[in-house]
């Protein structure tokens, strides 16, 4: 058994172990083309891939110290957990953070008892490693899934009344939905994009960023979808989606919307023909990439985004959670103290400015 760097020449094998398009080999190289450090390390038994993780590293500004994230992965082995430390420590890395795509509750590889929520000491060959269940996760703790290996009509059946009404509504108001790869269709996408983020007031990333993105995975797990509308002779695009479609998984991680004509329902219509495009292309589930918990707050502005996903019946289904491997002790406090110090500030400036 051999921890090293995976070469391209092994892109198919890893792609078969990553289960969660963030730890895709093609993900790897949109991150290295955005300028992020991307280090992909595998466990082999022989010539033979057996586990593999992608850790991305990213420099703290005005320090020579780094911070490596592996989101979406498995649990890794402690050999291999052993490699990311050893990995980290080279970079001066204060902590690795692990969010593992991986159901709450769940044992580790192994079968050994998950991690306390305190935080557990494990050894691993001759290295003993501090991981800690992290307060400042990157990605949600929830997503809700669709299992597509039902029927349409089962399907259907779930759904919420008002949401299978609003999908006819949009249907007699003759939108069509339909798959786009042409440069005009990633425009609007990008500018509903950010009409949508500056409208509701959410985060989003540059336009360079998405289209690196779009570069990068176009023709391979990457679909953009377009929902259009056409009145008194002209055509409106009025929803727009990025989907992934990654081992027989479908996922949504990018959507916009216009505020235009929304009594025609054209995202009910898109959601629909979502599930139907994963079904054809024999996806087995549906992650909706990320959702509130089971006591929603319906103050929060993602709950929108929340009640729309529910009404098609999807499970909620809870992580593990976010966990920091901690490489150097001394400067994680200061770093958590800091990163607290920073979040109050923040939401003290988000209740008075």
């Amino acid at each position: 058994m051999e921890i090293k760097t995976v070469k391209e020449s092994y892109k198919l094998e890893f792609d078969k172990l990553a289960i969660h398009p963030l730890q895709s080999w093609a993900w790897g190289e949109f991150r290295k083309k955005s300028g992020v450090e991307v280090v992909r390390l595998g466990k082999f038994d022989g010539n033979k891939l057996t586990e593999a993780a992608t850790i991305t590293f990213h420099s703290i500004p005005h320090t020579s110290f780094k911070v490596g994230y592996i989101p979406k992965s498995k649990w890794p082995s402690d050999e291999l957990l052993n490699g990311i430390y050893e990995e980290a420590k080279k970079r001066k890395c204060i902590f690795v953070k692990l969010e593992p795509n991986i159901p709450s509750g769940h044992p580790r590889e192994g079968g050994d008892p998950f991690l306390k929520k305190d935080g557990s000491r494990i050894k691993s060959g001759m290295t003993e490693m501090t991981i800690i269940r992290s307060n400042h996760p990157l990605f949600t703790k929830f997503t809700q899934e669709i299992d597509l290996t039902k029927s349409e009509e089962e399907l259907l059946k779930m759904m919420h009344p008002k949401t299978r009404y609003n999908i006819k509504v949009a249907e007699k108001h003759g939108v069509i939905v339909k798959e786009r790869t042409d440069d005009k269709a990633f425009e609007n996408y990008l500018t509903l994009m950010f009409e949508t983020t500056k409208r509701q007031g959410f985060f989003a990333h540059t336009k360079e960023y998405h289209r690196k993105m779009w570069e990068t995975l176009k023709g391979n797990m990457a679909h953009l979808f377009t929902a259009e509308y056409t009145t008194d002779g002209r055509s409106y695009t009025l929803v727009t989606w990025i989907l992934f479609l990654f081992n027989n998984t479908l996922y949504y991680p990018y959507g916009a919307s216009s505020d235009k004509f929304r009594n025609v329902m054209a995202s009910n219509l898109m959601m629909w023909e979502a599930i139907k495009f994963g079904k054809k292309h024999g996806a087995k589930k549906f992650d909706m990439w990320g959702s509130l918990g089971p006591d929603a707050d319906s103050n929060d502005p993602w709950y929108g985004f929340h009640k729309f996903k529910q009404g098609y019946g999807a499970k909620l289904i809870e992580f593990a959670g976010s966990y920091d491997l901690v490489i150097n002790s001394e400067l994680y406090r200061l770093y958590s103290i800091l990163h607290n110090i920073r979040k109050e500030f923040l939401s003290l400036k988000r209740k008075f400015v």
